[in-house]
């Protein structure tokens, strides 16, 4: 049965921008009341007063305390949440050894361990209120990615995370679905630096559509994009090794003209 989000709570992460932004304007539209959380509170005021339905609570969720300063803020606000959309994360391109230890460690601390935090915290009133979760993954989760093996592991364990709690709740009248985009049009890749991209990237209100049409069918996941879902069955066909492989061969990072032997 599909959700009415009219009158509903949402707290959404990463909601200044991009994906957490399109879900933010679309559950607006809907008639839900809004809780951003972000490091920028400029942008998220912003959006805020842009909205109207909107509260704003600026946090940066890679620090460890932060859930819990998140979730204690929330309730001495007077807010049951029923919704929590679990979208803020980042990756890094490049070989492993070469990223700083402080972004390889990051990449845990938001996509992992926050949003682990974050679930935990909220979980017992969601279920209270049959409500449900949203966590934003990627298509990186289905594959292994070399040179962003981090990133993709945090989104393996999303994807694990996600569909062992739908396993747990949906008998008890409780939503979760992992939400698996390809490429959009976010910032995500003004972080991973020489990462290539693709020349037509999914918009981030299709991804959002998608994921609320199937949060609404009750499904533990999906993947936006043909394409994508052609690609993650291709992981699961071949042996791990060779997907692994061909994933090295094709993300490899490219010798700039300065380094080009003569």
């Amino acid at each position: 049965m599909a959700m009415n989000f009219h009158g509903k709570t949402v707290l959404i992460t990463g909601a200044s921008m991009g994906i957490g932004e399109a879900f933010a304007r679309e559950l607006s539209r809907r008639g839900a009341t809004l809780l951003l959380v972000a490091r920028g509170e400029a942008k998220l005021q912003s959006l805020a007063a842009e909205l109207g339905n909107a509260h704003v609570f600026a946090f940066d969720l890679a620090e460890p305390s932060a859930p819990k300063r998140i979730h204690d803020a929330v309730v001495a606000r007077g807010f049951a949440v029923d919704v929590l959309i679990n979208n803020a994360g980042f990756g890094r391109y490049g070989p492993f050894e070469s990223l700083p230890f402080e972004e390889q460690h990051g990449q845990v601390a938001l996509n992992v361990s926050a949003l682990v935090d974050l679930t935990h915290l909220f979980i017992d009133g969601i279920t209270l209120r049959q409500g449900g979760v949203i966590n934003v993954a990627s298509i990186a989760a289905y594959l292994p990615t070399p040179y962003m093996a981090v990133y993709g592991a945090t989104k393996a364990f999303v994807l694990s995370f996600s569909e062992a709690l739908w396993g747990e709740y949906q008998p008890r009248g409780v939503r979760v679905l992992c939400l698996n985009p390809g490429q959009t049009e976010t910032a995500f890749f003004d972080r991973a630096v020489g990462l290539e991209q693709q020349k037509h990237k999914a918009r981030p209100e299709d991804v959002v559509r998608l994921g609320l049409e199937a949060f609404a069918q009750g499904r533990a996941s999906v993947i936006h994009g043909s394409g994508n879902r052609l690609l993650t069955a291709f992981g699961r066909l071949f042996p791990r090794a060779l997907v692994a492989r061909l994933g090295a061969r094709m993300f490899a990072p490219r010798p700039t003209p300065a380094t080009l032997a003569p």
